[in-house]
């Protein structure tokens, strides 16, 4: 599935119709501070299980699958690194070996090899 540019538009748009705000964050508590990781990692879950989703429906997991379907499009360290905020990139190779894995499952060549091949098609 190829990286859909024409999300960016959207997400400005629903950016500029936020209320102005002294924020850092988009997401805040009802207090209006900004959530720590355990109190969102709970913020998430809570409103996961308000909507019936299923319990392995988690913050956490949200992201990892973010990351993974980036890794998998052929988005660099850097990039991934700026996208998550990681410092450093033991994360990126962990995804990336994630990746690699699926695509053996998958009957697929190397992850760089099909890295390769989206950029060549652009």
């Amino acid at each position: 599935m190829p990286f859909n540019v024409e999300v960016m538009p959207r997400l400005q748009a629903a950016i500029d119709a936020m209320p102005a705000s002294d924020h850092l964050t988009f997401l805040v508590t009802a207090q209006g501070k900004p959530f720590t990781a355990a109190g969102f990692g709970n913020y998430f879950r809570d409103t996961c299980h308000e909507a019936g989703l299923p319990e392995r429906c988690t913050s956490h997991g949200l992201r990892k699958a973010a990351a993974t379907y980036l890794a998998e499009l052929g988005f660099t360290d850097h990039q991934l690194m700026a996208w998550f905020g990681w410092s450093y990139r033991r994360h990126k190779s962990t995804r990336e070996r994630q990746t690699e894995r699926r695509w053996r499952v998958r009957g697929r060549s190397s992850f760089q090899e099909q890295a390769l091949a989206h950029l060549l098609t652009r």
